[in-house]
């Protein structure tokens, strides 16, 4: 299962939040609330041998989830999302770059950092060599990044997953300090995701096709008229 939120209307920070099955590729319900009791209660009203049977909850690292999540589903494992993560450590990568005052100009600079190394051809490699070369702190910031992806992608058990990213924890201190934060206020249930591998992306494509229907719509004034459409275009 898969919990998330989306805004009602575009540029607003009025959310609701969204409940699907992932492996269905399934939404199941629609609140009007981003309240953690709000969620409770909405929550609490499926049957409990249904909330029993949830084994994973996939979520971002919203304070609130986590507390919803143990008292709706008692035998579920909470996975924060493996993307939602590296989102928080290629954010803290940007800030790095935008302290670097670079005397060769590269077009492209972000792109080239935040994308996976393995994914760039000759000539795009070529431009990041020719942008690190210029920063010793952002050759090494760049080189944690990557090592971190890296325990997501290789790392076959929690154990082994989990003994990796503390040692990220000690190499990268120094350098991400508002991501270690976030990754050690996290890291149990950062790696859960080493149990089954479960990830929000399903998530993300119901909440894009949600975003669609709102736009097809004008958007909503009734929060019951959306409810009840994205329900039905899920049925």
């Amino acid at each position: 299962m898969g919990i998330d939120e989306i805004s009602k209307q575009k540029g607003h920070k009025d959310f609701v939040t969204v409940v699907s099955d992932l492996e269905a590729g399934e939404l199941i319900e629609v609140i009007d609330s981003h309240q953690q009791e709000d969620i409770v209660e909405a929550l609490m009203q499926q049957p409990l041998e249904v909330r029993e049977a949830v084994e994973e909850v996939s979520v971002d690292m919203w304070g609130g989830f986590p507390a919803v999540i143990k008292e709706v589903f008692p035998n579920a494992e909470i996975v924060v999302d493996r993307f939602h993560v590296m989102k928080a450590v290629n954010k803290n990568l940007n800030e790095i770059r935008k302290q670097i005052k670079f005397k060769v100009k590269v077009k492209g600079v972000k792109w080239l950092l935040l994308k996976n190394q393995n994914d760039l051809n000759d000539d795009e490699q070529e431009k990041l060599e020719s942008v690190l070369k210029q920063s010793k702190r952002l050759r090494k910031a760049h080189e944690l990044k990557e090592d971190f992806r890296d325990i997501y992608e290789n790392s076959k058990e929690r154990d082994i997953g989990k003994n990796k990213f503390e040692g990220w924890l000690q190499k990268a201190q120094s350098i991400y300090t508002d991501a270690v934060k976030t990754v050690r206020n996290h890291l149990d249930t950062i790696c859960n995701y080493f149990l089954s591998r479960t990830t929000s992306g399903v998530m993300e494509g119901i909440n894009n096709r949600l975003k669609l229907i709102k736009r097809q719509a004008y958007g909503f004034m009734n929060f019951e008229n959306m409810r009840r459409r994205f329900l039905s275009c899920f049925s």
